[in-house]
């Protein structure tokens, strides 16, 4: 038995932690940290530990499969690409080509190769009807970094190690560790050894989470308020002349409308919105302002209101007239490696504006909540043909009910993944995708999310199956089948059979072109780091990591991709909505709906994906419902109770658990379950894991400025069964 070991990292989150993996005749053995890298390893998790388990599913699809009937019947490759590509051909004849649409989950953004193929086989058709799962979670943050810094992936870093005064907003970092859009490996465990050092941290959240719990303040607001409680914040620094002059004055424009719109609010108001009494938010407020080194971060949790945006920009806003940004303790600017704003902006996606809803491309995509009218109303662009690549979204999404009734009814559902998950039950075609174990990345364009310069290559620790295939081959062998120029340049197709004919004459398969001549050419072209030009040879001879030199502040202000290199402190859009919010009194629950649906985070489920691993899930493959024991108990309701949780759009029956983490009036249930797993092959039951809580979201209800579902405040009611 042949046994060796493989640093490389994991790749279900940005956290990216370093891995040593060992590997026994092609399989793996053992997941354990890898604690001689330098950066990453600080998060490791049992999502990482566990990956192997997913790697040798017992439903995992090895080769493609085509449904017949009611079933499925392994196919080969040849067949799989020439039977997709032809039937799309003949949907774009008839419907033009946003008559073919993708949809795209968290996975595919971990993967160096991915997007960027799935992007260049979308622009060689030229359909635009693209979707993605950033419209379920965080499209406020890009829609607020484009207008305030002019590039939607200039996200601010965090410099915990410094900070005296944090205020983290809708995020549990003790669980889900401090990455977002933004990675500081260890980030939970380094705040609270600066608050044994003094550091005071306040968490705003309407449950007590493990976060909360260790805060020095917990700031319980009213769920979809969060708005609020930072506008009282902000008007406070600014009524008593707490802003950082310099900063205001210098770095930033619009300050004056700012201002104004201060003005116009009212602190008891503002306090009584979001149930936070306001001589602790004037407290808090000066506090932070007065910090040496204070930092505001806004996370999931604000993203998941119908004000998400106005939150996020507002906690910018904070960090800005405080004078945080770019400073130590503060949020800053880190370039990486490679110039991913450049970068994106020039393969920025056109412009175009849905078909019936008449909204705009958001980082690039679509909004989920728009895609089962798409596939439902008749008229030219009429989407017919799906592709999912990596994604979930009948459980990401809201009204997933909805969705699924829509996917059942298109001419072509083609699903690229490992497993036949709930959102692939009507496909035509099932495609066996490759594990991160499986492959090699360059996750170069994340290398300015990092808290520190830092670069890994990582390797694949095992072959994948024979039948599966990377999904850049994918895309690209149905942009050569369909005849569609690949990126939508005209004779590349020809240029990737020549080094696929070169390749296969001279026996050397590095020749044929993919991402490994990406990757190789992202190095040639990466910018200095601290002085140090990177190269190849380093890269690869270092298994563990590098960290390419010390954090380094004052490159904020150069990196700025607005028209006049300032920060856009006031975007009018952001302060219209406000203003359009302050005009509107407090939302009464309707009739028969006295609950607002909260959510949870479990440390070892991500997102829609890997709640059936059971490895991660000793206690069972089923999630409940957090209910207020004082709520409860006015409703008859004791621990271990099946309840029914009902919407005007929805209902789920799960098991009811009690707790006084959740303010009153608000009852958690966690994002991401009720999945089934199929068995394609052999037609097995399939295996189910829990209720999907945004079946009682409403699919229409959004955030106007980012297009973001509303999942965070669902009024419900709750009754015994």
């Amino acid at each position: 038995m042949t046994s060796r070991t493989v640093h490389t990292f994991c790749r279900y989150c940005l956290a990216s932690c370093g891995l040593e993996v060992t590997v026994e005749d092609n399989r793996v053995v053992k997941i354990s940290a890898d604690k001689l890298n330098p950066h990453t390893w600080g998060d490791f998790c049992a999502k990482g530990r566990t990956a192997g388990q997913v790697v040798e599913h017992p439903r995992r699809i090895l080769r493609p499969m085509r449904r017949v009937g009611d079933g499925y019947v392994e196919a080969s490759w040849d067949e799989a690409i020439s039977d997709i590509a032809q039937r799309m051909n003949r949907i774009i004849k008839v419907g033009g080509p946003d008559a073919v649409a993708a949809y795209y989950g968290n996975p595919a953004g971990y993967s160096s190769s991915n997007l960027v193929f799935m992007n260049a086989w979308l622009d060689a058709i030229g359909t635009y009807n693209r979707y993605a799962v950033g419209s379920v979670d965080q499209n406020a943050l890009h829609v607020v970094a484009e207008a305030m810094y002019g590039s939607p992936l200039m996200v601010p870093v965090s410099d915990v190690d410094h900070c005296d005064y944090f205020l983290i907003v809708g995020a549990n970092p003790a669980v889900s560790a401090w990455n977002w859009v933004e990675s500081v490996p260890g980030g939970w465990r380094r705040a609270l050894a600066r608050q044994k050092r003094g550091a005071r941290i306040v968490v705003v959240d309407p449950i007590r989470t493990e976060s909360a719990q260790a805060a020095d303040l917990h700031l319980s607001v009213r769920p979809g308020t969060d708005w609020a409680l930072l506008l009282a914040m902000v008007k406070v620094i600014v009524d008593e002349g707490r802003e950082h002059r310099a900063d205001c004055a210098e770095l930033a424009t619009g300050v004056p409308d700012l201002r104004a719109l201060t003005a116009d609010a009212d602190l008891d108001d503002l306090a009584s919105r979001c149930d936070i009494a306001r001589d602790v938010i004037e407290r808090v407020a000066r506090e932070f302002a007065s910090a040496p080194g204070a930092m505001a971060i806004t996370r999931t949790g604000v993203s998941l209101h119908a004000a998400g945006t106005v939150a996020e920009w507002l906690g910018h806003v904070l960090n800005l007239i405080t004078g945080r940004m770019d400073r130590p303790g503060g949020r800053r600017f880190e370039p990486g490696y490679v110039d991913t704003l450049r970068l994106a902006g020039l393969a920025a996606t056109r412009p175009h504006t849905s078909r019936l809803a008449g909204r705009g491309l958001v980082a690039g995509a679509h909004a989920l909540a728009e895609l089962p009218d798409e596939i439902t109303t008749p008229g030219r662009g009429q989407i017919r043909a799906l592709l999912i690549n990596s994604g979930n979204p009948v459980i990401s999404g809201p009204d997933g009910a909805r969705l699924d009734e829509a996917l059942g009814g298109l001419d072509l559902l083609v699903a690229i993944d490992l497993v036949q998950r709930e959102s692939h039950r009507h496909a035509h075609w099932l495609l066996p995708a490759v594990h991160w174990l499986e492959r090699d990345d360059l996750l170069a364009f994340t290398s300015g999310m990092h808290d520190e310069p830092y670069v890994q290559y990582g390797v694949k620790a095992v072959e994948p199956p024979d039948g599966t295939r990377e999904e850049w081959r994918v895309f690209t062998d149905l942009a050569l089948a369909m005849r569609r120029p690949l990126f939508g340049a005209k004779g590349f197709n020809g240029f990737i059979r020549a080094t696929r004919w070169l390749a296969a004459r001279t026996r050397r398969p590095g020749l044929a072109f993919g991402p490994h001549w990406m990757d190789r050419l992202i190095i040639l072209t990466s910018r200095k780091v601290d002085g140090h030009k990177l190269t190849w040879r380093e890269l690869t001879s270092n298994p563990h990591g590098l960290v390419l030199g010390p954090r380094q502040f004052g490159r904020f202000r150069e990196a700025l991709r607005t028209p006049d290199h300032k920060v856009h402190a006031a975007p009018a859009e952001f302060v219209a909505r406000t203003r359009e919010l302050l005009a509107t009194s407090d939302h009464q629950a309707p009739e028969g709906f006295p609950f607002i649906l909260g959510n949870g985070r479990r440390r070892h489920s991500m997102n829609s994906w890997l709640n059936e691993v059971p490895g991660l899930h000793p206690g069972g493959k089923d999630n409940e419902v957090l209910l207020h024991p004082e709520d409860a108990a006015a409703l008859g309701i004791a621990a271990g109770d099946r309840v029914r949780v009902y919407s005007p759009v929805g209902q789920v029956e799960v098991t009811a658990a009690l707790s006084d983490r959740p303010r009153r009036g608000v009852v958690v249930l966690d994002h991401g379950w009720g999945s089934r797993v199929f068995d394609p092959l052999h037609g097995s039951a399939p295996d189910s894991y829990g209720v999907n809580r945004n079946l009682l979201a409403d699919g229409t209800a959004i955030d106007p400025l980012s297009q973001t579902s509303v999942l965070g405040s669902v009024y419900v009611g709750i009754e015994r069964i």
